[in-house]
């Protein structure tokens, strides 16, 4: 597909009860927008895989519904590489802007990690970049491929001072602090402007300093941060110990995300990708490891999912194994949820998402419990996050007491934040 001149981030991805919440904007029916986030992720999910010669007989509004369900997945730019079919002149112009966004980003973010290293190896400090970083790294992508929302870092506990002091030199100050890992911003940034829709070169780039790697699933951590570190890093940016440690993160990202209805396509790619270079050791290595003294039950559930929409890349054995140690309630689950209804493009809020991941019917009721009465800190992470959201005050879920979001998650099927401004957004651009 041709790339079409670039023109001027990422807006990250809300039902019966739509009056106070959508009416202001003049949107259509949510469940008019739900079906066509359905209809258009599938579509393209397929395409990604095996490319059609006919584009979808589609209507104005579910081509700029799959506008957004392209930029809430992350795969415009492979879309614009990748399709067979080319579309109407704004589908084209769409994915041929994306392309140059995510390009410009790449060569930003490829300078940015190099002056980190050049810090980190002066300072003395070991880092190992992550995930889309590391994905690059070994070639997995080329230049502008793929979308990178932000830099993430692993580094010791005992380096995290250092580590923001060296940020400090690079132009990057703190933004704010979860339990898992601090956010850094560029010292001179500001959010992105309201009803942007996709990647952005003007967008910050945000750095983001984990001390571990970790994922609640859906309340009990699950960490593998020994098994990422590097156990004879040197000073500067460290890979990955091995190929499949790499996967192991993919896996255990892409299930958080499954749990949190947070998954995107690209996630699923990437694990497409990387299983496609595994050989024999590779796959021993990953389903034998035994991170916190348990083997990765957890893995079952974003493979499959992989497999599903990547058919012949995950080995059927490899399947049948990971299979024999994931529990029963989210095998069943995996089997009967496709990528919509665990993913940015599900777009009705759940009252209890990812209850399926409890082992135990102890740690079902502890992740109940959580939801209907955070901790203070669950709070603050939320509103630290959500403050973070361009034009987050355009829909009035943030700014609502718990018990009333606990009261909607009850009466109403409330639409989700960040999903309803990408659609907004798509819907808003000129025809």
């Amino acid at each position: 597909m041709k790339s079409a001149p670039s023109t001027q981030k990422k807006t990250r991805p809300p039902g019966a009860h739509e009056s106070s919440i959508l009416s202001t904007r003049a949107l259509p029916p949510l469940m008019t927008i739900a079906a066509a986030l359905r209809k258009t992720t599938e579509f393209l999910a397929s395409e990604l895989v095996a490319p059609t010669a006919d584009p979808p007989l589609w209507t104005d509004f579910e081509w700029r519904i799959g506008r957004a369900a392209a930029s809430l997945h992350g795969i415009s730019s492979l879309l614009w590489a990748g399709l067979a079919w080319e579309g109407p002149e704004s589908w084209r112009q769409y994915l041929g802007e994306q392309r140059d966004h995510t390009l410009g980003r790449h060569l930003q973010i490829v300078r940015l990690l190099d002056a980190i290293d050049s810090e980190a190896r002066a300072r003395g400090i070991a880092l190992v970049a992550l995930k889309g970083a590391a994905l690059y790294a070994r070639g997995i992508y080329a230049a502008g491929e793929r979308p990178m929302g932000d830099i993430d870092l692993l580094v010791c506990p005992n380096a995290v001072e250092a580590t923001a002091q060296l940020l400090g030199g690079c132009g990057y100050t703190i933004d704010f602090s979860h339990r898992r890992h601090q956010v850094f911003r560029p010292a001179n940034g500001t959010l992105p402007p309201a009803g942007r829709l996709g990647e952005h070169i003007d967008n910050p780039i945000k750095v983001e300093v984990h001390t571990r790697i970790a994922e609640s699933l859906p309340i009990l951590g699950t960490d593998i941060t020994p098994l990422i570190f590097p156990g004879s890093a040197h000073e500067g940016l460290n890979e990955y110990p091995s190929t499949a440690s790499l996967m192991m993160h993919l896996l255990l990202h892409a299930a958080g995300n499954m749990r949190a209805r947070a998954l995107r396509l690209i996630q699923l790619h990437d694990i497409a990708l990387l299983a496609a270079r595994f050989g024999p050791d590779d796959w021993e290595e990953l389903l034998t490891a035994r991170p916190a003294d348990r083997g990765p039950w957890w893995a079952f559930a974003p493979m499959m999912l992989a497999a599903r929409y990547y058919p012949g890349v995950i080995p059927e054995s490899v399947l049948a194994r990971l299979r024999a140690h994931c529990p029963t309630l989210l095998r069943t689950h995996t089997h009967r949820r496709g990528l919509v209804g665990v993913s940015w493009s599900n777009i009705l809020i759940e009252p209890f998402p990812g209850l399926e991941w409890s082992r135990t019917p102890g740690e079902a009721l502890r992740f109940m419990r959580s939801r209907i009465r955070p901790s203070r800190d669950a709070l603050k992470e939320l509103n630290e996050g959500a403050a973070g959201i361009p034009d987050v005050s355009a829909v009035p879920w943030y700014g609502m007491s718990h018990g009333e979001r606990i009261l909607r998650w009850i009466f109403t099927r409330p639409p989700r934040v960040q999903t309803l401004l990408v659609v907004r957004a798509a819907l808003s651009q000129a025809r």
